[in-house]
């Protein structure tokens, strides 16, 4: 029965350092890469749409974006969606082509990205922290039931807290890691 909330608690906590992962491979950084589009959502169609789903996106060169549209008319909108994203970016149109040139980041840029990931850290770090609470007040919970022993209870205990301590030490690796990607010139 503990193995099952612990199984659980893991789960929770693997998808909270995927959507980590997600969500940092959006931040700009000095070089071009699809992922930084993921956050786009273009109006086509009558509804909201990712832009990855309206058009191709590859990296012809090192610092530019080429997105291609699959029909002519989202053109237009895939450029205001663009220019209204928190990207930065201006968009040059060429017929169904649209090249996003990325410019280095100045260091001031550079610092506010840093505070950006920083946040995203804590507030995954968080919700590893919440998934931890909830498991071991069920595991509290149990054990007042009678449906588990004192010790199967403070085993389990620390077996979350070392799962805890496990995805907590990962994410501030991939924290040190995109901080050294933003502050490389």
């Amino acid at each position: 029965m503990s193995e099952q909330i612990i199984a659980n608690a893991e789960e929770r906590m693997r998808k909270a350092l995927d959507d980590l992962r997600r969500e940092l491979a959006t931040i700009r950084t000095g070089r071009a890469t699809p992922a930084l589009l993921d956050r786009v959502t273009v109006q086509a169609y009558g509804s909201q749409m990712p832009l990855n789903q309206v058009a191709s996106i590859s990296v012809p060169e090192p610092r530019s974006l080429l997105i291609t549209a699959w029909d002519r008319s989202v053109v237009p909108a895939i450029e205001k969606a663009i220019l209204k994203s928190d990207l930065g970016l201006t968009p040059n149109v060429d017929g169904t082509n649209i090249r996003l040139n990325i410019p280095p980041l100045t260091e001031e840029r550079r610092k506010e990205m840093v505070k950006k990931v920083h946040k995203l850290v804590e507030d995954h770090k968080v919700a590893v922290r919440n998934v931890r609470r909830d498991a071991n007040e069920e595991l509290k919970r149990m054990q007042k039931a009678h449906e588990i022993s004192e010790d199967d209870e403070r085993r389990a205990v620390e077996r979350t807290q070392k799962l805890t301590d496990k995805y907590i030490a990962e994410m501030d690796r991939v924290q040190t890691e995109k901080e050294q990607e933003l502050l490389e010139v």
